[in-house]
């Protein structure tokens, strides 16, 4: 997959990924491409680590689900930062 393509799949799979997630997530697209670039990395590597399947294709199912999946979990680590730094703000 072209760096473009995966650019264009992070951001896409962040945004389904905050779609997903209840609550309200902070950060704008360029945190939402972040997250998702982030996530469909870590999505690659957990699927090409138990299924032996990564994210290679930008039309391929499997490249989508992983990306988001990753991204859902990125996205949970992050509000947990956040959310302590906005904590002890207050």
């Amino acid at each position: 997959m072209s760096f473009l393509a995966f650019l264009l799949l992070g951001l896409i799979a962040g945004a389904i990924a905050k779609l997903i997630l209840p609550g309200k997530q902070g950060g704008g697209w360029f945190i939402t491409l972040l997250l998702g670039v982030v996530g469909a990395i870590l999505g690659g590597w957990i699927g090409s680590a138990i299924f032996g399947v990564g994210v290679d294709e930008f039309w391929s199912l499997s490249s989508w689900l992983l990306a988001i999946g990753g991204a859902i979990i990125v996205l949970l680590i992050y509000g947990l930062i956040v959310g302590r730094n906005n904590k002890v703000r207050d």
